[in-house]
C-alpha cells in the first residue's frame, strides 16, 4: 500500500473560531484526511508574536480550538493532533534555523510589511515578530512534510520555508525536503461589515456562537449598500448576504432570492432571516458535538497528549538527524 504524503498546517489560538476559520482552512483540513498523513497543530508559540503583552486568555483559547477542531470533524484516528509548545524540538530548531537565515529574507516578506499596518496598536517592533517565519519554517519541516494547505496569502511564508530548508541542506547535507504550498479552494465571504471575517473587527460570526448570537449578527450584516428602501430593487452580486445563502441555502432557493431580490418582491430583512435560519440548521452537527466535547474535558485532554506524544516522536528523530547532520 503507497505511503500517504504528509501535509502540515496550524492555526494560532488568538480567539475563538469562526466562518472564515471553517470555510477558509478547517473544512478543506477533514476533506484532506482521507487522502494525507495530516499534523495539525495549535500554534500557541506564534501567539505570543502579536499577543505577548496579553498572554492569559491563550490557555483558554487552545481548548477551545482544540474543541472546534473535533467538532468540525479532525479526528485523532485520522489526522495528528498537537500543541506545539508541547514539542520543545520546534525551539531547537528554531534558534538552530535562526542561525543560518539572513535578515534581508525576513524583511522582505509582504505579511510582515502589511501586519505591521494593520496591528499600527501594537508594538511589534520585536525580534520575534520579525524571525516567526523561521519558527514558521522550523514547524513545516521538523515533520518533513511535502506540503502546506494555505490560502494565496500564505504562500510566501511556505516560499520562505523552501528557502530556509534549501540553505540548510547546503550546509550540512540532504535532511529536510522542500515542502510545497497547496492551494485550497476558499468561498467568497466577509465579515459581517464586508470587511475580513476577523476577531479583532468585532465581525464574525463564531462556531461557539448560539441561534440567538448567529440571528442577531446577520440582522446586522451589511447588504447592497445602493439599496436605500424596501421596494428599491437590489443587486445580489453585491451583497455579502448573498454570498452566505450561495454556500447555506438550497440553490432552488438561491435562484428565487436572487430574482427576487432584482424586482423588490424580497426586502433585505427578510432575506437575512432566511439566511440566518440555513445558517444555524448547518450549524447544528457541529455545536452538538461541541457540546459532546465540552462534557468531556478529559477526553479532550487524553485526544492533546495522544497527539503531543505521537508528534514528539517524529520531532526527536528528526533533530537526531540534524544534529548528527551539522556534527553537533
Amino acid at each position: 500500500m503507497k505511503e500517504k504524503a504528509r501535509i502540515l498546517s496550524g492555526m494560532r489560538p488568538t480567539g475563538p473560531l469562526h466562518l472564515g476559520n471553517l470555510l477558509g482552512a478547517l473544512e478543506n483540513w477533514v476533506k484532506m484526511q482521507d487522502e494525507y498523513d495530516c499534523f495539525f497543530f495549535i500554534a500557541d508559540w506564534h501567539a505570543l508574536t502579536s499577543d505577548y503583552e496579553n498572554t492569559g486568555p491563550i490557555s483558554g483559547y487552545i481548548k477551545d480550538m482544540m474543541i472546534d477542531w473535533l467538532s468540525v470533524g479532525l479526528t485523532p484516528e485520522k489526522s495528528t493532533l498537537f500543541i506545539q509548545s508541547r514539542i520543545k524540538e520546534h525551539a531547537e530548531l528554531f534558534l538552530i534555523l535562526s542561525m543560518i537565515t539572513p535578515v534581508p529574507w525576513l524583511e522582505r516578506n509582504p505579511t510582515y510589511k502589511d501586519q505591521i499596518v494593520q496591528l499600527s496598536n501594537k508594538d511589534l517592533s520585536t525580534y520575534g515578530f520579525l524571525g516567526y517565519p523561521v519558527l514558521q519554517a522550523a514547524d513545516i519541516i521538523m515533520y518533513k512534510a511535502s506540503g502546506v494547505p494555505v490560502g494565496v496569502d500564505q504562500v510566501p511564508h511556505v516560499e520562505i520555508t523552501r528557502e530556509i530548508a534549501r540553505r540548510f541542506n547546503n550546509l550540512y547535507g540532504e535532511v529536510f525536503p522542500e515542502p510545497d504550498a497547496i492551494l485550497t479552494p476558499t468561498p467568497k465571504i466577509l465579515g459581517t461589515d464586508r470587511r475580513k471575517m476577523s476577531k479583532s473587527y468585532d465581525n464574525a460570526i463564531f462556531l461557539s456562537d448560539s441561534s440567538e448570537d448567529i440571528s442577531a449578527q446577520v440582522a446586522g450584516m451589511i447588504t447592497d449598500p445602493q439599496r436605500k428602501r424596501r421596494s428599491d430593487p437590489g443587486n445580489p452580486d453585491v451583497c455579502n448576504v448573498f454570498d452566505f445563502h450561495r454556500i447555506y441555502t438550497e440553490q432552488k432557493k438561491v435562484v428565487e432570492i436572487d430574482s427576487q431580490c432584482r424586482t423588490a418582491e424580497i426586502g433585505c430583512v427578510e432575506c437575512k432571516k432566511i439566511m440566518a435560519q440555513n445558517l444555524i440548521k448547518a450549524l447544528a452537527p457541529i455545536r452538538k458535538k461541541r457540546a459532546y466535547y465540552e462534557e468531556r474535558p478529559d477526553l479532550v485532554n487524553s485526544i492533546i497528549q495522544d497527539g503531543v506524544n505521537r508528534a514528539r516522536k517524529v520531532a526527536r528523530h528528526t533533530m537526531e538527524e540534524v544534529r548528527a547532520a551539522m556534527k553537533i
